[in-house]
């Protein structure tokens, strides 16, 4: 199944959570970041539940500090 993530193709071998994409896929903790897909912002409290779609986009946002 192929979806974009921050504007790069990738292939996934099958059905896949956010949260697997984040954790087992991309490597990427959950902590400081903001998930949207298809342009939708997607609570952290349903990352474990939204299943990814053929053709899903995905953007990561993660915080930094600064001033």
């Amino acid at each position: 199944m192929e979806i974009t993530v921050n504007n790069q193709s990738l292939t996934l071998s099958g059905p896949s959570s956010l949260a697997q994409l984040l954790s087992a896929v991309l490597k990427v903790s959950g902590s400081g970041i903001a998930v949207a897909v298809n342009q939708s912002v997607v609570s952290k409290s349903e990352w474990q539940e939204y299943v990814l779609r053929p053709g899903d986009k995905v953007v990561l946002i993660k915080a930094t500090q600064g001033g």
